[in-house]
């Protein structure tokens, strides 16, 4: 048996569900850079530049961008940890907070800065995949009884 075979005997069931919210997140990820890309070409920003000096439209599309890929470590390990505990709740959490992301992306696309707080709503999902890494924390260190579950 190989290694990431034995690995997948472990997980918890249901761990699937983060594993697809996972992937769900590059295609989340891949549909911002695509609008950043057609950004360029419609407003003529050139790379290397990151912001436009002129061309507050473009900014909000990359600011979209690049707000998501600097929190994207932090959702990704809340979701891989707070997964191994309570996979469903988590995957729930990190799918909510991706459908944020996308709605916080469109208010942004609108030019108006003050739109993108619409997709606000996601940082919601975030709160809940700490508190299920918490859980899991909890129960590695034994801070919790073993036969104790918060959910079920």
């Amino acid at each position: 048996m190989g290694a990431a075979s034995k690995i997948l005997t472990v997980l918890p069931e249901g761990y699937g569900y983060v594993i697809f919210t996972a992937v769900d997140s590059v295609f989340v990820n891949m549909w911002l850079a695509r609008n950043v890309g057609k950004a360029r070409k419609e407003f003529k920003i050139d790379y290397p530049k990151m912001y436009s000096d002129d061309n507050d439209k473009f900014n909000c599309i990359q600011r979209a961008h690049q707000n998501t890929l600097e929190l994207y470590p932090q959702f990704l390990a809340l979701l891989f940890i707070g997964g191994l505990q309570l996979p469903k709740i988590t995957a729930a959490a990190g799918a909510v907070y991706l459908v944020g992301r996308i709605v916080y992306a469109q208010g942004y696309y609108t030019g108006d800065p003050k739109k993108r707080t619409r997709g606000m709503f996601g940082m919601l999902g975030m709160l809940v995949m700490l508190g299920t890494t918490l859980c899991t924390a909890f129960h590695q260190l034994d801070w919790v009884p073993k036969d104790h579950k918060f959910f079920g």
